[in-house]
């Protein structure tokens, strides 16, 4: 039995010591990303500087841009909003009218109802009648005086009444054109004890103060229209930035209920005067993007950043730059011979645009040197 243990025993160490050998060599072989060295160096070969994608650049010079932040609201011009009344008192009659419909200029709002309408109209036909009688009176005692037919006492009164007559018939007509009654077609057989009140320009009705049976004097405000067609922004600027604000400056703004989607607009007209408590000026922008009107309505609620001034300032991508503990850290590379080495440099970091941060410290690099822009991420630690 001991024979045949020693006969197999160096058969089984060998089998052992070749599957131990084997699996050695299957097992996969773990590759760092980086070797940190004692001095602080980050040392990276140049297979695993390929396949990370790696990429080196410089300190550039690149544009930058001076924003104000403002804020303000969605409005129209005044020339869009009409408060409609009526220029003589009644009672509302006829109102079919709904905040949100849609109005043409011209469109019936409702009608109104008072006998005095009718005095006016009576007024008026009597002064018309009488002036064709006192004017040819006036006419012919102007010839009988120059004839020294008639006396001048004559004369001066017919030309007196004639053109007190000829006031209040003009003055009659004026008022029915404004009670929208044609004077030209007015007849004692069509009088009327009603009048229309119609829309003044086009838009939506935004607001109804009446209803049938009310009666409404020429100061109430019965019916209010807003016609967007022109909005516009309307934003406040603070004293300290006024000056630099200027016509034609592109404006980015957002809605507070739609924080993620920009949209453009440029400033327009800048009021120079300061509201006395809030120490802040009006500026009025127009929308660069028409076609998004609709997405909007007055009195919206918009946070927007003025484009104010550009200028060039030393600059690297974001990708480069990394936060660690409260500090911005680049890795600027030391050494390229055998392997790309980095050192891990601060950087401070001012004004973004465009993917690009602004260095305000580009004087602690050296010119020209080279910095790891893409791919740095795992490498800071």
């Amino acid at each position: 039995m001991k024979s045949i243990l020693k006969a197999i025993l160096p058969g089984i160490l060998i089998v052992g010591l070749q599957s131990c050998a084997n699996s050695e060599d299957s097992a996969p072989i773990e590759i760092q990303p980086q070797q940190e060295v004692a001095s602080g160096i980050i040392s990276v070969s140049g297979s695993q500087f390929s396949s990370a994608g790696m990429e080196l650049g410089k300190i550039e010079r690149r544009e930058f841009s001076r924003l104000i932040k403002v804020n303000g609201m969605m409005d129209v011009p005044p020339q869009n909003k009409a408060s409609v009344s009526a220029y003589f008192g009644g009672y509302v009659k006829d109102l079919e009218l709904l905040p949100g419909q849609r109005i043409e200029k011209g469109q019936l709002l409702f009608t109104l109802e008072n006998p005095e309408y009718v005095q006016v109209q009576q007024d008026f036909l009597e002064a018309k009648g009488k002036l064709s009688y006192l004017q040819s009176d006036y006419e012919r005692q102007q010839d009988l005086v120059k004839d020294n037919v008639t006396s001048q006492k004559n004369f001066l009164k017919a030309e007196s009444e004639y053109q007190v007559t000829r006031a209040r018939f003009q003055s009659l007509k004026k008022k029915l054109e404004m009670m929208n009654i044609d004077p030209e077609r007015l007849i004692d057989e069509n009088l009327r004890t009603s009048i229309a009140v119609r829309a003044p320009i086009s838009g939506q009705v935004t607001a109804v103060n009446v209803n049938r049976g009310k009666f409404i004097n020429p100061s109430d405000v019965a019916v209010s229209i807003t016609n967007t067609d022109h909005l516009h922004l309307e934003l406040n600027i603070f004293e300290k930035d006024l000056p630099w604000v200027r016509k034609g400056q592109q404006i980015h703004f957002r809605l507070q209920n739609n924080p993620g989607q920009s949209y453009l607009a440029e400033v327009y007209l800048v009021n120079q005067y300061l509201d006395a408590e809030t120490r802040t000026a009006q500026v009025h922008a127009h929308l660069l993007q028409e076609a998004e009107v609709h997405n909007f309505a007055p009195g919206t609620y918009v946070e927007a950043e003025i484009i104010s001034a550009t200028d060039t300032a030393a600059a690297l991508p974001e990708d480069a730059v990394q936060e660690q503990g409260g500090q911005s850290w680049v890795l600027v590379q030391s050494s390229s011979a055998d392997a790309h080495e980095f050192v891990k440099q601060e950087v401070k970091i001012g004004r973004r645009s465009g993917g690009y941060l602004e260095v305000l410290n580009p004087e602690d690099f050296t010119p020209g040197g080279e910095v790891l822009v893409k791919g740095g991420f795992e490498l800071v630690k």
